[in-house]
């Protein structure tokens, strides 16, 4: 097996627990809620957050410059003495993967003694993080850091986000409804479909009026674009913004309908978090198509 680190984002909404277990190097992208700046070296509790934005705090956030990634593959060469194998949030969302793309290059240019590679995923939350974790067990299986590479690439795609936001006027915020739409659907307690698409992109595709109802649209979905993976998914990923019951209740019906006993649930951090709300729940699976 080649000498490589993986590393990634925390827009991956991966647990600390399995942070630690994995060693898993992270790039932090700022965000400022209150007129505060909070990053790596200063979070703020998940729930305290979410307690934050009930209260009508409106958070913001920043992607990740060239120096700040530049920075953290030089560390992770000095000190690993490896080459870096990067998983970079999507470039539909954020312009973190070309900041990532861009210090790789200057690395190169300046003779560094290994390599960088940088994958956009194309994939958020906790969709980012289970391309990790596939990642992480190919490492282990043995596979090089081009063999790795070119497996991400042939099948990030493959990676299904479908995901239903309790609270439209975030959406609206984020420019994903109209203000119309989101006044309306708020008054119906209408509760909308949301997937990422191939280019990355946070794309709605149905509505349901009622929360239960939209919780198992996400299992109708699931079953509609698993295809030839349905005895493929041995786990699946779920993340929430401090909706922890309806993400536990999602897993439960999970293995009920399809059998996978295995899932990973997680908070949305708070990157994502500022741009959809409190009480978001997503579904995170692999399947033919998007």
């Amino acid at each position: 097996m080649s000498n490589y680190i993986i590393s990634t984002d925390n827009t991956t909404d991966l647990p600390k627990e399995y942070i630690e277990e994995h060693k898993l190097p992270l790039l932090y992208m700022p965000y400022i809620l209150n007129g505060e700046t909070y990053d790596g070296d200063h979070e703020l509790p998940v729930k305290d957050f979410y307690r934050a934005m009930q209260e009508g705090a409106l958070p913001t956030t920043t992607q990740v410059n060239p120096d700040t990634a530049k920075n953290l593959f030089q560390r992770l060469m000095d000190e690993h003495d490896c080459d870096i194998l990067h998983l970079a949030f999507s470039s539909g969302l954020s312009g973190t993967y070309n900041s990532c793309r861009l210090a790789a290059q200057e690395l190169e240019e300046e003779n560094a003694p290994h390599k960088v590679i940088v994958i956009d995923t194309l994939c958020a939350s906790m969709g980012e993080g289970l391309l990790v974790h596939k990642a992480l067990e190919n490492q282990k299986n043995g596979m090089s850091l081009e063999e790795n590479a070119k497996w991400i690439e042939e099948h990030k795609l493959n990676l299904v986000h479908v995901f239903t936001v309790d609270d439209l006027n975030h959406l609206y915020r984020g420019g994903r409804v109209s203000k119309t739409a989101a006044v309306v659907g708020t008054m119906i307690s209408l509760k909308p479909i949301l997937h990422v698409d191939d280019e990355g992109h946070l794309i709605p595709v149905s509505k349901c009026r009622g929360r239960k109802k939209s919780l198992m649209a996400l299992l109708d979905y699931m079953d509609e674009h698993m295809g030839s993976y349905r005895d493929k998914n041995d786990i699946v990923f779920i993340s929430h913004s401090d909706a922890l019951e309806d993400a536990q209740f999602l897993a439960s019906e999970v293995e009920k309908r399809f059998g996978i006993s295995k899932s990973l649930i997680n908070y949305i951090g708070p990157t994502i978090g500022a741009h959809t709300g409190v009480g978001t729940v997503t579904l995170f699976f692999m399947g033919d198509e998007r």
